[in-house]
């Protein structure tokens, strides 16, 4: 799926085009601002609609109920008590949204915690944006 949505080798149809008008909408959840806005601007600047930015678990979930995002940018520390398995474990049950993690805390016992909710994929901080979009849009391929 390109980042726009659209299916590149299917027929144009109804639905098709729908997908081509619409890009794939995207979740942060990074509590760190700067990490937030540059995120934002990458996707954006590479044709995805990001819905919002969440700095807790706990605005992920509402983003996430609200946007219903085809899939969340997530960190693993973040600004709650809440980190950002227990959002992608939650976003993984209630709402069938799977992540990709864009984190320094990747251990083997993090990965271990998180493999359950179907990762989409890794990115070890400090990452570059293009790395981070070519990701999210391999990610979002895995979706189809």
């Amino acid at each position: 799926m390109r980042p726009d949505g659209a299916r590149s080798n299917s027929a144009p149809s109804a639905s098709a085009e729908q997908e081509q008008q619409e890009p794939a909408r995207i979740l942060i959840v990074e509590d760190d601002f700067l990490i937030a806005m540059q995120t934002e601007t990458a996707l954006a600047d590479a044709g995805f609609h990001v819905v919002g930015t969440a700095t807790t678990a706990e605005e992920a979930i509402i983003l996430a109920r609200e946007q219903r995002p085809s899939l969340a940018v997530m960190d693993i520390r973040l600004a709650s008590e809440r980190d950002g398995i227990d959002a992608a474990s939650q976003l993984f049950r209630e709402l069938n949204i799977r992540c990709i993690f864009a984190t320094a805390h990747e251990d083997p016992r993090t990965r271990e915690r998180a493999e359950p909710y179907a990762p989409l994929g890794w990115l070890a901080k400090p990452y570059t944006m293009p790395s981070l979009v070519d990701l999210v849009a391999e990610g979002l391929s895995k979706l189809d």
